[in-house]
């Protein structure tokens, strides 16, 4: 039951926080739209106002960012994987979940692809890829039909 329990917190959070962004992002656009209605100054204005929006549209990139991550962990919950590395499969610890409840990987899968710098998570991608490209064609003509029934797919924790 502890563990349902803490499932329906994070989801909580996420929910609550993911509600906070959208709201935040949806004032961030009001107020650019307000402001780019009413330009006025000289050349000194013009520079702060520019330095001004650079740092809004950065800070919007990060909540957008992080908008789209709490998506993915919400998504994940509904499939039942959440809780889950996507990379090795492996459970994530609570605490990291507690602390960022919208991770996806366990903390030596994030260490590696930082360390690498984002490579695993391509070499993730590339392997799945790799499972349909190494398939061979039982007809050696070019104009084959594709059934997906005819690729092997391993859908297990393992496989993830």
């Amino acid at each position: 039951m502890a563990k349902k329990e803490s499932l329906l917190r994070l989801h909580a959070r996420l929910v609550a926080r993911r509600d906070a962004l959208r709201k935040a992002l949806a004032g961030d656009m009001d107020a650019y739209r307000e402001y780019a209605a009413n330009v006025v100054g000289d050349s000194v204005d013009a520079a702060v106002d520019t330095a001004n929006d650079e740092i809004s549209s950065q800070i919007v990139e990060i909540e957008s960012r992080e908008l789209g991550q709490i998506e993915h962990a919400l998504e994940r919950i509904v499939e039942g994987v959440y809780g889950r590395c996507e990379y090795c499969g492996e459970k994530i610890a609570e605490a990291r979940l507690n602390a960022l409840p919208y991770t996806n990987t366990c903390i030596d899968c994030q260490r590696e692809n930082e360390r690498s710098g984002g490579r695993l998570a391509r070499t993730v991608e590339d392997n799945r890829w790799a499972k349909i490209y190494d398939k061979p064609m039982a007809d050696s003509d070019g104009d084959a039909h594709v059934k997906l029934s005819d690729f092997e797919m391993d859908l297990s924790e393992t496989g993830r």
